[in-house]
């Protein structure tokens, strides 16, 4: 006879960060866009006006990554019974896109400007930069530690952390053209920012792919999840196992176990088994009790 583990009680609440750190990273980076924008286009400076460029995609991303945190947490229904944790895998998707999206426009103006190089002024390129690195490296550390264990969010400060990058690289090189007069290196930074955007961008949406075709969430190791069901008490086999995430930050798991019936009782071993499997971070799991073939 077979037995499926019924899903615990608290095993599918969605646990959501604060909205405060996407509210407020929002209300930050857009300012920052704006005025890097006007500065940028005042000065002259292509490296300031990619960084904005950057600066806004990433409000859109945080935008569609908060909106995606939020719908998660809705209620499963009985059209869409995992709930919608998958919306925050879209968005890291989309992310993904955007980041790639605003590197190439700022690439291709970056090779255009450094053959065609632009008087740059220094100065006021600087302070907008300095204010850029002050306000992604804040609005990084309001995520905190949720990061650590939401692609969504570990996006979202992957963004912030970049343009930080991004902008000292542009405080950088305002000081450098400010001292030297190479205008060309707005240019050849704009072309570096430009690419470490795009490095950023593809390691998004390779992990991001990877969750939308269901493979194995990383940090999470499938023979180590087999071992451990297979140390359970009266275990004999383990097969057709399936693991796979439910959003950026849970997970879920399907097996089929054959054990000896009279071991320990059904549902001691599963709840043992529920158990073992959260501690290896899987929270959702089914599992299929199979006898031994001579028994069927």
């Amino acid at each position: 006879m077979a037995v499926q583990r019924q899903p615990h009680p608290r095993q599918h609440q969605h646990r959501p960060g604060s909205p405060a750190a996407f509210r407020w990273s929002v209300i930050l980076n857009s300012g920052l866009s704006a005025l890097q924008l006007v500065i940028g286009v005042s000065f002259g400076s292509l490296a300031l006006i990619g960084d904005a460029v950057h600066n806004l995609g990433d409000v859109a991303g945080l935008l569609l990554g908060w909106g995606a945190e939020r719908l998660s947490a809705r209620a499963p229904s009985k059209r869409y019974t995992y709930g919608f944790g998958r919306s925050t895998q879209l968005a890291s998707l989309a992310n993904a896109v955007f980041i790639l999206m605003a590197s190439a426009v700022v690439l291709v103006e970056g090779v255009q400007r450094l053959f065609e190089p632009v008087e740059v002024s220094a100065g006021p390129v600087l302070w907008a930069a300095a204010i850029g690195v002050a306000v992604n490296l804040f609005s990084a550390r309001l995520f905190g530690a949720d990061a650590g264990h939401d692609l969504n969010r570990r996006a979202a400060v992957i963004h912030l952390l970049t343009d930080a990058a991004v902008s000292a690289a542009v405080l950088i090189a305002a000081l450098v053209v400010g001292f030297t007069g190479w205008n060309w290196l707005d240019a050849a930074t704009a072309i570096g920012v430009g690419l470490a955007v795009a490095w950023s961008g593809i390691e998004i949406l390779r992990q991001s792919l990877s969750i939308v075709l269901d493979a194995v969430p990383e940090g999470i190791d499938q023979a180590a999840v087999e071992a451990a069901l297979r140390q359970l008490p009266g275990v004999l086999n383990v097969h057709h196992v399936h693991i796979w995430a439910l959003s950026t930050s849970q997970s879920a798991l399907t097996a089929h176990v054959v054990r000896h019936p009279g071991s320990i009782d059904d549902l001691d071993w599963l709840h043992q088994a529920k158990q073992r499997l959260a501690q290896l971070g899987i929270a959702h799991s089914t599992i299929q009790l199979e006898p031994p073939p001579q028994e069927v």
